[in-house]
């Protein structure tokens, strides 16, 4: 182990003489991923370790991990509310929140949609179905797990998920009690905001106060983010580490082509974004570079809520999106519409288990309210690692079908929800994006 964790440390020591010769945050991001996973491969070889001593360093290396995302989490909640906050008394005109608020939402929604319907077709074009996949034990056990929660799941109706977002003890929320919490969040930023708005119309001098205060505030917290992104690198090689140790060579081979078809939805769905991007007249290899840092950090974490900082801080400094709209775009897209894990992930598990059930995935009675159910679904859907199989867990029983194969392919969720996570972030960014374009709103 003390030879494992020496390597380890001469990894983390790479990667600081690389941000001294004046590597880029992006490339020392990917650097850290590919040595990171080569890493992780190697100690799961066993070449010169035992399995005790392979656990025993991802416990060491998991510690700095672990602390990053930590980190990550902390600013999430002071970060929405300063930037929401701040953002809105800069806006004259509160309409144009409104705006802001219901062409993000329609986005997300819309590519969620999109991606559910490249979902189906591919699972329905590779013929791939759940008839194959026996249950073990292990499976079976998980299953009665996924019953258990599926009885609280099947309980949450959209008017009742609607009501969730509401904020009804902030602080509580602030703390990230809920699955809802972030939307919480961002609404009271919104009506504080508003609130500075009135107080600066009828008190222009406390109003400006006011706004001086959360402008102060933004700059100390946009400075906490930048302290904390820039130990990017070094989070992603612990986690890169783990994932490349602890990936289960037979879990992955006897659903390969699923994880094929599945990586195949989601590049397709990067392709959509790009069109949309192209259609609104942003070049999308521009955006892309500009985003990598957020899509690298995404894939490693699995956690579109943790790459929230990271996300906003681009779509500002980088993208020039406005705050509000960078803020808004990345908040709600770590709950709303997440085009991965709400859109591809669950409509292919719909499809594949619909034949066989004796239903024709691409039947119109089934394709459309699937499609209709995914968008739905994906309202409220938490952005942290396993939120594709919550996600599933509404869907499938929406559409009279069961949820064994979400058990099933449990197994695998980190291979495939790395990239899923990813293409969320960037469903959001894209949101960004064209709201910025359609708005056109000065900084």
């Amino acid at each position: 182990m003390v030879l494992n964790l020496i390597v380890f440390i001469a990894l983390l020591v790479i990667l600081v003489v690389l941000s001294g010769r004046g590597w880029s945050l992006a490339n020392r991001a990917i650097t850290a991923l590919v040595i990171g996973v080569a890493y992780g491969l190697v100690l799961q070889s066993g070449i010169g370790n035992t399995v005790d001593s392979v656990n025993a360093t991802l416990s060491w290396t998991n510690l700095l991990g672990s602390s990053y995302i930590s980190l990550l989490k902390m600013i999430i909640m002071p970060l929405v509310l300063v930037m929401m906050v701040a953002a809105v008394v800069k806006i004259e005109d509160t309409a144009t929140l409104g705006k802001i608020g219901g062409l993000v939402i329609g986005l997300l929604i819309t590519t969620t949609m999109v991606a559910a319907v490249i979902g189906v077709l591919l699972s329905a074009g590779f013929n791939l179905t759940a008839d194959g996949l026996v249950q073990g034990e292990r499976e079976l056990a998980r299953a009665s797990v996924l019953a258990t929660r599926q009885t609280v799941v099947a309980d949450l109706a959209l008017p009742q998920i609607l009501v969730s977002f509401l904020p009804t003890n902030i602080f509580s929320d602030l703390a990230g009690s809920r699955p809802t919490s972030i939307i919480a969040v961002v609404i009271f930023g919104i009506l504080l905001g508003i609130a500075g708005l009135l107080v600066k119309q009828e008190k222009p001098e406390m109003g400006l106060q006011f706004q001086r205060a959360m402008d102060l505030a933004q700059v100390i917290v946009l400075k906490l983010v930048n302290m904390i992104i820039g130990l990017t690198p070094y989070g992603v090689l612990a986690l890169m580490t783990k994932v490349g140790a602890q990936s289960s060579a037979s879990d992955i081979l006897s659903l390969i082509q699923f994880v094929l078809v599945s990586y195949l939805a989601i590049m397709l769905m990067f392709l959509a974004h790009a069109a949309i991007l192209m259609f609104f007249q942003v070049n999308p290899l521009l955006y892309f570079k500009r985003a990598w840092p957020a899509l690298i950090f995404a894939f490693s974490s699995r956690s579109s809520a943790a790459t929230i900082p990271i996300n906003v801080s681009i779509q500002v400094n980088d993208l020039d999106n406005h705050p509000a709209v960078a803020n808004m775009s990345a908040s709600l897209g770590a709950t709303i519409g997440q085009n991965g894990c709400a859109g591809i992930y669950p409509a292919m598990l719909a499809a594949m288990i619909a034949p066989t059930l004796g239903i024709d995935p691409l039947s119109v009675a089934f394709f459309f309210p699937l499609v209709m159910m995914v968008a739905i679904s994906s309202f409220g859907i938490a952005g942290v690692g396993g939120g594709a199989t919550f996600a599933a867990l509404v869907v499938l029983p929406a559409m009279g079908l069961p949820i064994a194969l979400v058990s099933l392919l449990i197994s695998i969720e980190p291979l495939i929800d790395m990239a899923r996570t990813a293409l969320n972030v960037s469903g959001a960014m894209v949101a960004g994006t064209v709201t910025q374009r359609l708005l056109r709103i000065e900084s």
